[in-house]
């Protein structure tokens, strides 16, 4: 008998959310580390200038790996407090006074280990290590409590916004980017008045101002849409009224919108 094995569900999300945090972790850690640590390695830091480059390097990308691991787990750890959720610069603050002295010692300790001095490592010598670690810490703590809290405002900003009118991807190249001030039925074309020119597009009135959803404007007669913004001056004579738009067109507004037209304030 063939028993089929079934895959407990959501195992596959669980999968995919897994390799997503690793491959993240990876790039937020690694790679910045063995720009920090490369750079930290030319310029010889804590006095390991007569330590050879290729194990000098090793250390400080190291060293550098280590200290993006525990900013990690200190911003995770912090962010769990609501006092501390409010402000991106007291996530900051908290992070690296947690992370400042064990990074300290970690360094020394490296250090010690790498170039071991005549003798026991010097003790003394520690409080040097840890007010190092205490600038560092709060300069990259700071730099990237900044940088998460521009990304989240900016993926805030990109999901609240709403997206653009259909109608507009339908732009001719030299009108992309160009307000629309007017759409005007000519027989099956329709002639789009924008902030760019004028031009042709094979299209129903009708469908024009249903991807037009979005944009402030309304249909003010059976071959004419007109964009709120784009009116520069409405006159009523005749029982009829006329508006007059950035570029000089005018359009008629027939009886049948002419009652929404003035309830909206447009004429």
């Amino acid at each position: 008998m063939t028993q089929v094995l079934r895959e407990r569900p959501g195992a596959a999300v669980d999968a995919s959310w897994t390799k997503t945090r690793i491959i993240g972790l990876l790039r937020g850690t690694l790679v910045p580390a063995l720009i920090v640590g490369s750079f930290m390695s030319f310029l010889s830091a804590f006095e390991t200038s007569g330590t050879p480059f290729v194990i000098r390097s090793i250390l400080m990308i190291s060293f550098a790996w280590i200290a993006s691991l525990m900013g990690a787990a200190a911003f995770m750890f912090v962010e769990q407090a609501a006092w501390v959720r409010r402000a991106w610069w007291r996530v900051a603050l908290a992070s690296a006074i947690l992370m400042f002295a064990p990074m300290g010692l970690v360094v020394w300790s490296g250090v010690n280990l790498v170039a071991p001095p005549q003798g026991d490592p010097p003790v003394s010598s520690i409080p040097g290590y840890i007010g190092t670690s205490l600038v560092t810490s709060l300069f990259f703590c700071f730099l990237v409590a900044w940088i998460r809290r521009t990304s989240i405002r900016e993926g805030e900003a990109a999901t609240a916004a709403p997206p653009p009118p259909k109608f507009l991807e339908r732009l001719p190249l030299r009108l992309r980017g160009a307000d629309v001030w007017a759409v005007e039925a000519e027989d099956h074309y329709l002639r789009i008045h924008s902030s760019k020119g004028q031009d042709l597009i094979l299209m129903r009135l009708a469908d024009a101002v249903a991807e037009l959803d979005g944009v402030e404007g309304m249909q003010v007669h059976r071959s004419w849409w007109v964009a709120r913004d784009a009116i520069a001056d409405a006159k009523r004579g005749d029982g009829r009224a006329t508006l007059t738009l950035k570029d000089g067109a005018q359009v008629p507004v027939s009886r049948t919108y002419a009652g929404e037209l003035r309830e909206k304030g447009w004429i």
